[in-house]
């Protein structure tokens, strides 16, 4: 019988063998693969400038004094860079558990999550650690759609994660990875998306906040919390964040279940060139630092970038300050506006807002107002489109957004005529605030609304400035003539003939209240604005030294030596009127409004520091003095109601646009205001010791304005914004907003208590009466 052959064993040495050559080949091919990138075969890898300076646009800050965030200056990037320091520990747990659980422990690379990414097929979560995620947004890029490259870039951000690893701290990683994403919405880093979100700084976000700028990172496209995207998904996420939180301990499970509960809380505030704080500020300061830039080059004659550059621009601006000064602005333009239109309408005014103008003065002033419109500049000039078709397309009704006091924007459908006509309705403001000492300039309001209205009627916009001007008269008569506040002259009209100091016409000027009689010490005169008795002081002193002592005390615009400058013809801006008047209150000293301390580059290294310009103009007596004959208009003239406890007779009247009142001020305050012709400027400046704040209100043309002196008057239009924003800033007594006296010089010469002067005046007359009777 035939026996079975025995099998023998299988030989599986050549397995075995096989196995341990392709696994070291494979472990050699690795190496290889990871040696050929880390030298660049594959493509260039940063070196070791790049990694301690990767290249990251920064906006370029715009810093108050009182050392907060204005704005910032940026095309695509509202970056601006934190410590680690200025992190919420909220923000740091929540990033760790939701990205990276074992960030403290490994060195760029997690080899626990990438066995199991390799495992799972990434069905249990990626193996990308925080250093390989800041790798690929610095140095890597967008993942490419070629599974082949993607490989490679993988392999990229490992090398480049270890690299970073060895480079940086883990802090500075982490910092580094909050301030590079993209949060969506303008908001370039963490900080940007603090103040967009929440309107916080990043230190101070809470648990919720923090977990839901986390949950961005997945996809700030996708999970965007505005209510247009998807703040359904953005909530899920974040509470994905929160349950992480917990898993880890970062939290207990009864906060993250009470937190889960609640809603976003958004304190949504986009930032843009056109909204926020200070506009018209940061529109004046943008040409200024293009300007500085193009005179101060880097080292190495390249040319500073204002919009990724990541320069710190300190300004003298108060954020406190400055928000008083724009809520006073837009509570009275608002009421103000209400009573205009109110005024204005068809049925009252057919031609309104225009009073005054005929109806082909109103085409000749709508024809210049579309030449001068961006629409037409942009239509001529870069779209090389035919005069014939622009003023056509004026008349072709389109879809815009416009401005209104009630209902904010409002989309419509209007001709753009229209709209420009619809517009000439508003009426514009213009304010400032200076400390005189310092001349830090500390808020600046060109308008009410920069979206709308651009045309900034702090610095660009000239205006008649009416009385305003007169103590300019009153202060060379003080200097050259030695007046006192006390000495009367007479209230009767005058007449400067023509050919007289430059008059072509003869010049009478009238009073506005048709008062002629008896006599006025200068100090009442000032007060209620007697124009014959300064025009009989501009007969004394003459037109040259008015006009000479204004442009010394820092007024650049045009003022025709001439008689009737005395009433305020000439045209002047807010900011020169501020600029003077400081003088008075700054003892005679000229100090040149200054709006920027310090620019620094992106590292805080100082590139330039600015200290204020000053000269001599007056004597420290004649600007006391001059600044006593202001304190009247206060007391008993047309800026008396800044004092009024009650409600006067006048306030039932127009009680709708004296916003704030009553302002109930006690201190001693100096100021004046101004009413141009026909209403069409009002005015207030104002002073105490330590700041100077002038107001302009008016229509973009002459020809808007109110019917009534009522309503017209600087007093009602200009001087409510001064009250409000005074009394907002004396209540914050951090800003130390002085309520005291004026400084008095030693050795006043010129006597200022009437009742000292008229006391005086009485016993010299006595005195000369005795020698006559004795025939001396």
């Amino acid at each position: 019988m035939a026996t079975a052959k025995k099998q023998e064993p299988e030989n599986y040495d050549k397995f075995v063998r096989w196995f341990w050559m392709l696994f070291l080949g494979g472990v050699l091919a690795a190496v290889l693969v990871f040696f050929l990138t880390s030298i660049g075969v594959f493509g260039e890898l940063p070196d070791h400038r790049q990694l301690e300076n990767p290249k990251t646009n920064l906006a370029s800050e715009i810093i108050s004094s009182d050392g907060e965030t204005l704005a910032k200056f940026y095309f695509n990037d509202n970056r601006t860079p934190v410590t680690y320091n200025e992190l919420s520990k909220n923000l740091v747990d929540a990033l760790v558990a939701t990205e990276d659980a074992r960030f403290f422990n490994h060195s760029g690379i997690d080899a626990r999550g990438t066995l199991r990414a390799f495992a799972f097929l990434g069905k249990r979560g990626g193996a990308s650690t925080i250093s390989q995620q800041l790798a690929r947004q610095l140095f890597v890029g967008v993942r490419s759609k070629s599974a082949f490259e993607a490989a490679f870039q993988k392999i990229k951000e490992w090398v480049i994660a270890v690299r970073l690893e060895r480079q940086y701290t883990k802090e500075e990683i982490i910092t580094q990875y909050f301030n590079i994403y993209d949060f969506g919405n303008n908001g370039d880093g963490i900080r940007s998306a603090a103040r967009i979100y929440f309107s916080k700084e990043p230190k101070d976000l809470d648990i919720k906040e923090s977990a839901m700028l986390v949950g961005m990172f997945k996809n700030s496209s996708f999970y965007n919390p505005i209510p247009s995207r998807n703040p359904v998904g953005v909530r899920n996420r974040r509470n994905v964040v929160l349950s992480q939180m917990e898993k880890y301990d970062y939290i207990t499970s009864t906060v993250k279940d009470s937190i889960q509960k609640t809603e976003l809380d958004l304190q949504f505030s986009p930032e843009s060139h056109r909204d926020g704080t200070a506009t018209y500020f940061r529109a004046y300061l943008k040409q200024y630092m293009k300007d500085w830039i193009d005179k101060h080059p880097k080292p190495d004659g390249t040319k500073y970038n204002l919009y990724n550059g990541g320069l710190k621009i300190y300004t003298t601006i108060d954020s406190r300050m400055q928000a008083y000064a724009e809520k006073a602005v837009s509570r009275h333009m608002e009421a103000l506006q209400k009573e205009f239109f109110v005024q204005n309408t068809k049925k009252r005014n057919p031609t309104a807002p225009f009073l005054d103008l005929k109806k082909q003065e109103i085409k000749d002033l709508m024809k210049r107002s579309i030449r001068q419109s961006e629409r037409w500049r942009k239509m001529k000039y870069d779209l090389k489109i035919s005069e014939k078709k622009i003023y056509a397309s004026f008349q072709k009704p389109v879809a815009m957004r416009i401005f209104t006091w009630d209902r904010g924007e409002v989309d419509t459908i209007m001709k753009p005529m229209d709209s420009m006509r619809y517009y000439k309705h508003f009426l514009r403001a213009g304010m400032m605030s200076m400390n005189p000492q310092s001349g830090h300039v500390k808020a600046w309001v060109g308008g009410f609304n920069y979206r709308h209205f651009q045309y900034d009627m702090v610095k660009q916009g000239k205006r008649q400035v009416g009385s305003t001007f007169k103590p300019f008269v009153y202060a060379t008569a003080i200097d050259q003539l030695h007046m006192s506040p006390c000495d009367k002259l007479p209230r009767s009209q005058i007449t400067i003939e023509a050919g007289k100091m430059g008059n072509t016409l003869a010049w009478t000027p009238k009073n506005s209240d048709g008062k002629y009689g008896g006599e006025l010490t200068l100090s009442a005169a000032l007060a209620n604005s007697v124009n014959t008795i300064t025009a009989r002081l501009m007969d004394k002193v003459g037109p040259v030294q008015v006009s000479d002592l204004a442009n010394k005390l820092g007024v650049t615009s045009d003022i025709p030596p001439v008689p009737s400058i005395a009433l305020g013809t000439p045209d002047i801006s807010v900011y020169e009127m501020v600029g003077a008047y400081s003088t008075f209150a700054n003892k005679g000293v000229y100090i040149e409004p200054l709006m920027v301390t310090t620019i620094a580059d992106k590292n805080d290294t100082v590139l330039e520091q600015f200290l204020p310009k000053t000269k001599d103009v007056l004597s420290e007596e004649t600007a006391y003095v001059t600044v006593k004959l202001m304190e009247g208009v206060t007391k008993e003239g047309s800026g008396r109601r800044l004092r009024t406890k009650g409600a006067e007779k006048w306030n039932q009247v127009y009680k709708e646009i004296i916003t704030g009142y009553p302002y109930e001020f006690t201190n001693p305050i100096a100021g004046k205001t101004g009413t141009t012709q026909n209403q069409s400027d009002g005015w207030f400046m104002g002073m105490v010791p330590n700041l100077v704040t002038g107001v302009w209100v008016g229509g973009e043309d002459r020809a808007t304005h109110f019917k009534s002196i009522a309503y017209g008057q600087g007093a009602s239009m200009a001087l409510p914004i001064w009250g409000m924003y005074m009394r907002d800033c004396y209540n914050n007594k951090d800003l130390e907003i002085s309520d005291g006296k004026f400084d008095k010089p030693k050795g006043l010469t010129i006597e200022v208590d009437c009742d000292a002067y008229e006391k005086t005046t009485t016993e010299q007359n006595s005195t000369d009466s005795s020698i006559d009777d004795l025939g001396l």
